[in-house]
């Protein structure tokens, strides 16, 4: 099970610093529906400033290496935080049991 984990991490990190800067930069689903139907307001949400906000990292010039980096910790954040609910739920279980 652990090397499953263990695989499964980095694929995910190999596809983010791979894969994910060749992504196009064209709106999503949402995005383009909300444009083309016109209640997209092109104001700036409450969170466009952070760190990690538009998929790159803050200080980091290059676009690439920036929008990989901010993709490795978003993997590692959910894998962390899904790792950190299993044993929750599972420590809950054996002392239920």
């Amino acid at each position: 099970m652990k090397r499953a984990l263990l695989v499964a991490l980095l694929v995910g990190v190999a596809l983010v610093v791979f894969v994910a800067p060749h992504a196009s930069s064209s709106p999503d689903g949402l995005g383009k529906v909300s444009a083309d139907e016109g209640f997209d307001t092109g104001t700036a949400h409450d969170l466009a400033d952070g760190p990690l906000a538009d998929y790159s990292v803050d200080g980091v010039d290059n676009e690439g290496m920036s929008t990989a980096l901010a993709g490795t910790l978003g993997v590692l954040v959910t894998f962390a935080i899904g790792a950190g609910a299993f044993l929750l739920i599972r420590t809950a279980r054996t002392r239920h049991e």
